[in-house]
């Protein structure tokens, strides 16, 4: 959980935007949107093979 406090004196600007930085450097982001949806097991293997696709793809270009 992401928790800011905000001064007296500051703004909720200010506040906001320090809090939306926090809340990206902690990766909720592409948490929440990857479990806004229910995934079935077959749609959850398939999205995982074509990450492990990708990343030997990635992995051949660079030659390792």
């Amino acid at each position: 959980m992401t928790q800011i406090r905000v001064d007296d004196n500051e703004g909720i600007e200010s506040a906001l935007r320090r809090f939306k930085r926090k809340v990206s450097q902690a990766g909720i982001f592409p948490d929440m949107k990857k479990n806004r949806h229910f995934e079935t097991p077959e749609q959850k293997r398939k999205r995982k093979e074509v990450a492990r696709h990708r990343q030997n793809k990635r992995n051949f270009r660079k030659g390792i």
